[in-house]
């Protein structure tokens, strides 16, 4: 199975330098937005596909970093001090010794492919000239996209050693995207004579059309007459659909569109090494993307990317699998260490947190929707006025049977994470004993330690007894307020937060909580 190993990026997009080593099976981007996941993708893409043409219609000053173009212009802009940019590409052994050498970063003997833009040899003495102008700009058009293997041998589309696919759900609309897809799909699923064949024949048909068919409106006609494009913009790979039930799929709602796309490209196109999946998300209902969850864990025999800001894609398809991205630019974490126990609860558990979790930098986890509710009134009432969006800290309400699931991922991951939990009778035994394993200056664990404050409710209710009772009290016929709102956790907490939130009172482990997490 060929498949990408590694790949180095050098003043690619937002990256001055990127390093990420790959699963052989599946890999899933996950960050928020600018984090450089869709980047990666594209990285992939451009060097996988040769096409000097594609670098072309991106645009290299898109794809080249702002921040080192910024610097030498603000520098000596010297020609000694002008910057390049490249893609590495680290193949697993393709036994090709067209493609084995040490032309890489690392100067190591390996298998793979690079993409460089570089200033052009013959322009040098015309970029020396230009660079002399106080007021130039960047000397994007005197660069040049150069695609070698780490032999120092020069390939192209047509000398593809890995075929792959990019399915970009957010450019389902586009015709260029939709037409790329269709050309690698057809590549993908004929042989080079099959192709050669096919393109004759469609060629000779457009000829005959145009001599039998349109030859009775031609004789009408003197010196102008109608022909049929024969260009290598409408020839069969552009030509060419993709079809459903003798329906182009253009013709469907966007999210069919992204079921289909997808699943043609895992099921029907067994020489392809390598599919790109850009939001699979996108357009697709609920039950549309579990379906399409489970023909994606179906698949075999390809290497997958996923990038996804969706937590049931990053859940379902096991979080071992995840390379978390950072917009702030620290380095990309991997969860392939996470304990299998707690990769599979993910998996098997209802929808969840987990991605926004992995994305905090500091967490508050709190046990049910009562805490949740108010933790944003109390978090204010305890900082002065500030809020957990201005701190940057997460409320996220996980259920109490989850915290140690979600400390792996903390420890792990060295996200502060501060657990408000119930002591159910036992501070000792329910508090303590269960997180031993978890311990840490960036995990910190909070309930009150009296047993007879067994839960939020009651300690809410000891520590705001007026003002539940005025709220309360006047409906209650059977149970008592404490049991009321024991049983109404949700109701209780949501009247409270409209009527008393400026009034309340925090229990005294939720302060502890907040000034820890704020340290």
């Amino acid at each position: 199975m060929n498949t990408i190993k590694k790949l180095i990026l050098s003043n690619f997009k937002r990256f001055k330098y990127l390093e990420l080593d790959f699963d052989d099976g599946m890999n899933i981007l996950i960050g928020d937005n600018e984090s450089g996941k869709s980047s990666v993708l594209l990285a992939i893409d451009l060097v996988l596909s040769g096409s000097k043409g594609k670098v072309e219609t991106i645009g290299i000053e898109t794809i080249f970093n702002r921040e080192v173009v910024a610097s030498f212009l603000a520098g000596d802009k010297s020609l000694a001090t002008l910057p390049t940019m490249f893609v590495e590409v680290y193949l697993s052994e393709q036994h090709n010794p067209d493609l084995n050498g040490k032309n890489n970063s690392k100067s190591i003997i390996h298998d793979g492919l690079r993409f460089e833009s570089v200033l052009h040899d013959d322009f040098s003495k015309d970029a020396v000239e230009i660079l002399k102008d106080p007021s130039c700009n960047f000397p994007f058009e005197y660069y040049e996209s150069k695609f070698v293997s780490f032999a120092g041998q020069v390939f192209s589309g047509f000398r593809r050693p890995m075929k792959h696919v990019i399915v970009d759900s957010s450019q389902i609309n586009s015709d260029y995207a939709t037409r790329e897809y269709t050309k690698s799909l057809y590549d993908a699923n004929s042989t080079p004579n099959e192709r050669s064949k096919s393109e004759y024949l469609y060629r000779t048909n457009k000829e005959k059309f145009r001599i039998d068919t349109l030859a009775e409106i031609n004789q009408k006609l003197d010196s102008y007459q109608f022909g049929v494009r024969s260009s290598s913009k409408s020839n069969l790979a552009t030509d060419i659909i993709v079809l459903e039930k003798e329906m182009p799929i253009e013709s469907k709602g966007k999210g069919r569109q992204c079921f289909i796309k997808t699943d043609f490209a895992l099921h029907k196109a067994q020489s392809l090494n390598a599919i790109l999946l850009e939001e699979p998300e996108n357009h697709l209902s609920h039950t549309n993307m579990k379906k399409l969850l489970e023909r994606i864990a179906d698949s075999n025999g390809k290497q997958l990317f996923i990038a996804t800001h969706s937590s049931l894609i990053c859940t379902r398809l096991d979080l071992r699998k995840a390379i978390l991205m950072n917009s702030s630019g620290e380095k990309p974490a991997s969860l392939k260490e996470l304990p299998k126990d707690t990769a599979r609860f993910f998996i098997k558990a209802p929808d969840n947190n987990v991605l926004e979790f992995v994305l905090s930098n500091k967490v508050i986890l709190v046990e049910g929707d009562a805490e949740f509710i108010l933790m944003d009134a109390f978090y204010r009432k305890e900082s002065e006025g500030s809020s957990p969006e201005k701190d940057g800290v997460h409320v996220i309400a996980v259920g109490g049977t989850s915290f140690k699931r979600y400390l792996d991922l903390a420890k792990m991951l060295s996200i502060k994470t501060a657990v408000v939990c119930d002591n159910d009778g036992n501070y000792q035994n329910n508090c303590i004993a269960p997180y031993t394993e978890h311990e840490s200056e960036r995990i910190g664990i909070f309930s009150d330690k009296n047993s007879a404050r067994r839960t939020f409710e009651i300690c809410l209710y000891k520590d705001n007894k007026a003002a539940c009772d005025e709220l309360f009290q006047p409906s209650r016929v059977k149970l008592s307020v404490e049991e009321y709102m024991l049983k109404n956790k949700t109701d209780a907490a949501f009247e409270l937060l409209d009527k008393k939130a400026a009034s309340l009172v925090t229990p005294e482990y939720i302060k502890e909580a907040i000034a820890w997490i704020r340290k």
